[in-house]
């Protein structure tokens, strides 16, 4: 099974702002969000990617150029719109605090399955293509390069954690139980059995110990020996 470095992108100046961006164009890595994915790229410069993979949003593909040029190679970037943000139809462009007052809100918040954005899509059909998508290039990874390939998507807060529910088998309504923070890395791996989820929202250490830590298909009891640990 190949390995997937589920990364969202940087800061970006709407964040700082509490705004909801969503796919509005313009919407770009600030000083704070640049730093971010630069730290993100030097965590995973150890790791030899063989595909990286990036929402089309312009703060995507920054993180993507910075994750990329940390490489020794060029693993090669692809643009893939099944994990672009999702569609918050009229709620695009609007301050979280104004949001935060509308009836949908809370339905966001307990029930995010049964939630559709005026004039955009629904949680569930963003969940749906996300998943669809990385579990697709998932598959050409491990055709193309092998188990032992590691490679990275560029994506969206609510699209990694809505991909991360999927992982762990957890219905969508919990999924904001998963907190995926700006750089973040997150961690997966689909096997014959089952997907393992090997981390979540990491934003600090060294990856290459994913060079040594081979994947395996079955779980192993008790917890199994782990990676070594990296040299200082």
């Amino acid at each position: 099974m190949p390995t997937v470095l589920l990364v969202r992108h940087g800061r970006t100046t709407a964040n700082a702002q509490g705004i909801l961006a969503g796919r509005l164009p313009g919407v770009r890595l600030d000083d704070v969000g640049r730093r971010q994915a630069t730290q993100a790229a030097e965590r995973m410069a150890g790791i030899p990617l063989v595909a990286v993979v990036t929402s089309p949003l312009e703060r995507c593909r920054q993180t993507a150029r910075i994750l990329v040029s940390q490489q020794e190679g060029d693993p090669g970037t692809s643009v893939e719109r099944g994990i672009t943000e999702c569609d918050y139809g009229q709620w695009q462009g609007l301050a979280l605090r104004d949001l935060a007052r509308e009836p949908l809100w809370e339905v966001v918040q307990r029930q995010p399955s049964a939630a559709a954005f005026p004039g955009g899509e629904s949680l569930a059909a963003m969940q749906a293509r996300s998943v669809e998508a990385i579990r697709r290039h998932d598959t050409a990874v491990l055709e193309r390069h092998g188990a032992g390939a590691v490679w990275a998507a560029v994506a969206h807060g609510d699209i990694i954690k809505s991909v991360l529910a999927d992982a762990l088998g957890m219905h969508l309504d919990l999924f904001q139980r998963i907190a995926v923070g700006p750089a973040s890395v997150s961690i997966v791996r689909y096997g014959t059995h089952r997907p393992e989820v090997v981390a979540t929202n990491t934003v600090s250490g060294d990856l290459s110990w994913l060079r040594a830590a081979a994947p395996v298909d079955d779980a192993p009891v008790g917890g199994g020996a782990g990676a070594e640990p990296h040299p200082s």
